[in-house]
């Protein structure tokens, strides 16, 4: 591969990436019920609502879950796919594509919580102001993955919860994700 073709690779997966976690933040911050004065959470449903809101008519909620910005991320994501298959010279099986697309959601929406969660968990052990904006949604939305194990892995003062949450979820991407992605990119290659 010649360094352009590097290059724009790492552009376009930065590009879509920070689509798809904006719209992730975005279905993470509903099924949470986010506080909505937040400013962070104001900035995600005001860049995400334009592109959002004619496809929420066709397709609602499901228990608190946004459908739509689900589709969305599937299919920024089926994009991007396409579009480095495309600087490759590769014209991928349909079907490959679609599951390949599918298990990289996937992957990435375990990675954006492990990522979430270690993030939250080093800053709540600093003296931070717990108002601030990013500290109050990413406590909101980790929230729902801690509180079966509150309480339950402490030693001392540490609260272990935050460490094996984030080891189900290692685990999640190593058994699960992992296998989908290798068996949509042998599909997407036999076309």
């Amino acid at each position: 591969m010649s360094y352009l073709v590097n290059a724009l690779s790492v552009l376009i997966e930065l590009a879509f990436e920070a689509v798809i976690t904006l719209l992730l933040l975005r279905v993470a911050a509903e099924a949470c019920r986010a506080d909505f004065n937040n400013p962070l959470s104001q900035f995600i449903y005001r860049y995400t609502n334009p592109v959002l809101a004619p496809i929420r008519r066709v397709l609602p909620n499901w228990r608190r879950i946004n459908l739509a910005a689900l589709l969305l991320a599937w299919l920024a994501m089926l994009l991007k796919r396409l579009l480095l298959f495309a600087l490759i010279g590769v014209m991928p099986h349909p079907v490959g594509l679609l599951l390949l697309a599918l298990a990289e959601l996937l992957d990435f929406a375990l990675l954006f919580y492990i990522v979430l969660l270690f993030g939250w968990s080093l800053l709540s052990m600093f003296a931070v102001d717990r108002r601030q904006p990013v500290l109050r949604l990413a406590g909101v939305i980790v929230e729902p993955v801690l509180r079966p194990l509150r309480g339950r892995l402490i030693a001392g003062n540490i609260d272990f919860a935050p460490m094996a949450v984030m080891i189900v979820l290692l685990l999640a991407r190593l058994l699960v994700a992992a296998p989908l992605l290798d068996f949509g990119a042998q599909l997407a290659m036999t076309g």
